[in-house]
């Protein structure tokens, strides 16, 4: 089989030593492209139109060759929707053919949402190698632990040879470091023949500080009328934002159709600014519903600080589509990770202010209905409303975690929470999580209670890298322990190969007696969850829930078949009086760090999971 994506960015190969060139270059006067391959080297003018493209039609030229662009006569730069990029992001562009990958006709469709379990893995810390090629030798870890769904931190090219991805700055070329187009694809291909969906992270709300050549040549893509964090906004509003908004666009389905993958994360959406209607957010949706998904399984999940639950919606009515996303299928659900954090850890610095006065509600309010904020002024960001009603949404538009990239790596020290969380508290809160009807998601080593650290790492050129180590250190100042510049020091400097190293998992502990327990828990909890809770899942609804005194919550769902899960934990230090049992059988029980039967008083940090049938 083949696949590509034909769209009007880029290079396209239209067969042995030919390909259509194009650029938008609305800034240029005049653009160039020099080619280079089979020992010749050429140099052409593009022809231009009015609306700011630059097109070589038919280039002499085919896949494998190098070519970059002259603007006026300047410097060489790279292809913004080049393909792959394996000089490095200030270097030349090659012409990738994605029809000279053969792809096994091996009927995937994908999996259904309710079967998602989520692993989430950064490419270049996963494995001492950190390639595409030695993380398919992982994927048999993965399929026997019960993950269904693998999520790739973003690979989009950025500077230098290690990056979280968020830095990207040539959203169509998977990151050099990792290896080649083809080696991603058989990635997937092998992920997909061991039924592991393959998610990947895309980031759509800014391009990274270095690399990124469209100022020179396509201001309109940004607008220096509104900021973010990272400098001008991506302009998706402006006069000449449809060329904006199809470069996204097209990244979105470029992945979807030409690599295969099962479904996209959309990093940060909170940031982009876009006062349209439709936003991009929801057109992006809608073009992938309305393509590779009305095909196969394919699913959007959202990172969203703002809570909009309207961006999760389901569609009403009884015909064969009643009750699927009408734009994203989920979003990360901070809340619930902010609730059972403070739980975990008495942490009450920054947004953890805003669950530490009740973490076991906020908690219970996440597990029934979604957000824990739904509307409410919150106190962190100084009275401002934050989110929007959740309560109709199924369980399963939320993704659940304890541990993920952002929360562990934007300690100051990286650390996990197998290295501030009791064991049995611990373990307590991954048996909610588990087998909680939201979708399941994993830190990569977080199955067999990986120790080593996630820290924040880059490498940028000279100019910035100081810049980046000093804010970094500098972020950190207001907590007693970095106040001094002495304790600033301790921090680990980001562009320091050591501080790559460090993060690399360490897969001697997943065989070492501490690891192999962790393993035997999660293995049992999702042996639980795919056999009994993923097949009662598609048509849930939220729950209820309810506080027992300081530690304790019951909560209740309704599941499609007209059965009802129950869950009641004691998450605090002591016996828990004056609850009952919830009815129905016996799916999970745990007291701490050990299964056990159920019995009362509630035992600290113990969680019993029941499933009542139709009726009672």
């Amino acid at each position: 089989m083949k696949y590509r994506h034909s769209m009007p960015f880029g290079a396209e190969a239209l067969g042995p030593g030919h390909s259509r060139i194009r650029l938008w270059a609305p800034s240029a006067h005049r653009v160039e492209v020099a080619l280079a391959g089979n020992g010749e080297r050429a140099t052409l003018a593009l022809d231009s139109t009015p609306d700011g493209w630059f097109e070589v039609p038919d280039a002499p030229a085919g896949a494998g060759a190098a070519y970059v662009f002259r603007i006026d006569g300047g410097v060489a730069l790279p292809d913004p929707a080049s393909r792959f990029n394996p000089f490095g992001v200030h270097g030349a562009s090659m012409i990738v053919d994605p029809e000279d990958f053969d792809w096994p006709d091996d009927g995937w469709r994908g999996r259904p949402w309710e079967e998602a379990v989520i692993y989430e893995l950064h490419l270049g810390t996963f494995t001492a190698e950190g390639t595409f090629a030695a993380a398919v030798e992982r994927l048999d870890h993965l399929a026997d632990l019960g993950v269904t769904a693998v999520e790739l931190m973003p690979l989009a090219a950025f500077p230098g040879t290690r990056n979280w991805g968020y830095d990207g700055v040539l959203p169509f070329a998977p990151a050099a470091a990792y290896g080649s187009p083809e080696d991603l694809k058989r990635l997937v291909v092998e992920a997909h023949a061991r039924e592991l969906m393959v998610l990947l992270d895309v980031v759509y709300n800014h391009f990274g500080p270095e690399g990124n050549y469209l100022h020179q040549y396509a201001a309109p893509f940004f607008n220096p009328e509104r900021h973010t964090p990272w400098g001008a906004a991506i302009d998706f509003d402006g006069p000449h934002s449809r060329t904006v908004r199809d470069f996204f666009i097209h990244n979105a389905l470029f992945w979807l159709e030409e690599y295969r993958f099962d479904g996209l994360r959309v990093d940060a959406v909170h940031a982009i600014r876009d006062d349209s209607d439709p936003d991009i957010v929801s057109e992006i949706a809608a073009a992938v519903r309305a393509g590779p998904g009305a095909e196969r399984e394919v699913h959007i999940v959202l990172e969203n600080d703002d809570n909009a639950a309207h961006y999760l919606a389901r569609r009403n009515g009884t015909s064969r589509k009643a009750g699927a996303p009408r734009l994203a299928t989920a979003q990360w659900n901070d809340d619930l990770h902010h609730a059972a954090h403070v739980i975990l850890t008495g942490e009450s610095d920054g947004y953890y202010a805003d669950y530490a006065d009740a973490p076991i509600a906020h908690l219970g309010r996440c597990l029934a209905e979604g957000f824990a904020w739904q509307g409410e002024p919150s106190p962190y960001r100084h009275g401002e409303r934050r989110g929007e009603p959740s309560d109709t949404l199924p369980p399963t538009a939320f993704v659940a975690f304890l541990q993920n990239h952002d929360q562990i790596g934007n300690r100051a020290l990286g650390e996990r929470l197998a290295a501030l969380a009791d064991e049995e508290a611990l373990a307590a809160l991954v048996a909610v999580q588990m087998l909680a009807p939201q979708v399941p998601l994993l830190f990569m080593g977080e199955e067999f209670g990986a120790r080593t650290p996630f820290l924040y790492f880059c490498e940028f050129g000279p100019e910035l890298a100081q810049a980046v180590t000093d804010g970094r250190r500098g972020e950190f100042a207001r907590f007693e322990r970095f106040a001094s510049e002495e304790g600033r020091a301790t921090i680990p400097d980001p562009n320091e190969p050591a501080t790559f190293a460090a993060s690399k998992l360490d897969w001697r502990e997943a065989q070492a007696e501490r690891g192999r327990h962790w393993l035997a828990r999660y293995e049992a909890l999702l042996a639980v969850r795919h056999e009994q809770l993923a097949p009662r899942l598609a048509g849930a609804r939220a729950g209820r829930w309810q506080r027992h005194g300081d530690g304790g919550l019951a909560v209740a769902w309704p599941l499609g078949d007209g059965a009802t899960l129950h869950l009641l934990a004691n998450l605090g230090r002591e016996p828990l009086q004056g609850v009952s049992l919830p009815p129905g059988n016996g799916l999970f029980a745990c007291h701490g760090t050990a299964s056990a039967k159920p019995r009362l008083p509630l035992p600290a940090w113990a969680v019993y999971w029941t499933l009542e049938p139709r009726g009672g």
